[in-house]
């Protein structure tokens, strides 16, 4: 039986990675990361000076009116606008576009084509969102739910945009649920709504994921597209072949290489973190943070840590990390002891004992 339950756990780990292999293979997508600022070509350097106008009444009138930073400095030929919306800055961006090419600066003008500006964006975020819909090949979502998906191609996550983030995990989820024999409609519907709460403001309360639940909820949608969408972040128990796709797919995307951004001050902080909360313990001769964090390996004294110490350090390492720390994903822990490893793999607040290994440190 143990032999059975051995090879089934490493066919079962085979077939998985095989799987999620497939489906990237198959997806092909580009990965540009997004910053927070816009920049404006200028015809010539007097333009600035017609920008900021009299007494910098023209550059207060456009930063009221539209919410974005203009930075007008010593950069030829160009205006910088800098939000970290980015529906503002593309309705700023096409604003001073037009005035530009109008040649009329002045407040009253700034005014009415902000507002011309305001709804040709309106009609853009209506067209993406019907786009978005006739990629994913899922059927039709009511025109509300379309409007609010159109938003998410001003929307940014680390970088990534997350409208082409939620096609990229629709055909994912699509590709995954096919070969697993699933239901694709419902992998395929779940993805393409499960970051649609990141288009909503502020004022509406709660996580991303639970947003994202209620309006497919109030929109028609099965039980079933719901539940996975409410369930990929965990924030309920995933009980569908669908709703684990779904977990998959939203992973695969996000850590794909170039994907998403981080600051190197942030990355090298969180590197640190790990290799002192492993390095406090007692009998660890010395740490080294793996992966770009995603994988801990932790070095003991064999004449002060025992294997079973050695199994309670793992588990205690990996619980202070859940508890205390901001990590990407996964994060397993390793704890060496002469030729003996003992792991600990955390996945989304469950911490996952693993058996022991018997190799040379070297290998391990």
């Amino acid at each position: 039986m143990r032999i059975l339950e051995d090879e089934a756990r490493a066919d079962s780990k085979r077939r998985a990675r095989n799987l999620i292999a497939d489906a990237l293979q198959r997806v092909a997508a580009s990965h540009a990361a997004e910053t927070t600022v816009t920049v404006v070509e200028l015809p010539s350097d007097d333009m600035k000076g017609r920008i900021i106008g009299r007494e910098g009444r023209n550059i207060r009138a456009l930063e009221h009116l539209t919410g974005v930073d203009f930075i007008v400095d010593d950069t030829p030929h160009a205006v910088v606008l800098s939000s970290f919306d980015g529906l503002r800055r593309e309705i700023a961006r096409i604003t001073l576009t037009r005035l530009i090419e109008d040649g009329r600066i002045h407040p009253a003008r700034i005014e009415e084509t902000y507002y011309e500006s305001k709804s040709e964006v309106a009609e853009l975020v209506r067209q993406a969102g019907e786009q978005a819909v006739f990629e994913a090949n899922c059927g039709p979502f009511h025109s509300e739910l379309v409007g609010i998906l159109g938003r998410l191609r001003y929307r940014t996550s680390y970088g990534q945009n997350v409208l082409q983030h939620t096609l990229e995990v629709v055909h994912l989820a699509g590709i995954m649920a096919t070969e697993l024999e699933a239901s694709v409609q419902t992998a395929k519907r779940a993805a393409m709504l499960h970051d649609i709460g990141k288009a909503m403001t502020h004022e509406v309360e709660g996580s991303h994921a639970r947003i994202s639940a209620q309006l497919a909820r109030r929109y028609g949608e099965s039980q079933g597209v719901v539940h996975a969408v409410e369930a990929h972040h965990y924030e309920v128990q995933p009980q569908t072949v669908e709703a684990v796709l779904l977990i998959a797919a939203d992973a695969a995307s996000a850590s794909r290489p170039g994907a998403r951004g981080e600051s190197l001050e942030h990355y090298i902080r969180r590197l640190e973190a790990l290799e002192e909360l492993a390095g406090s313990k007692p009998g660890v001769e010395k740490v080294y943070a793996l992966q770009a964090g995603r994988e801990i390996r932790v070095i003991v004294s064999p004449a002060d840590v025992d294997d079973d110490e050695a199994a309670l350090l793992a588990h205690e390492i990996a619980r202070e990390i859940e508890d205390s720390l901001e990590y990407p994903g996964q994060v397993k822990v390793t704890v060496i002891r002469e030729s003996r490893a003992v792991e600990v793999a955390r996945n989304h607040g469950a911490v996952q004992p693993l058996p022991a290994v018997n190799s040379p440190i070297q290998a391990a």
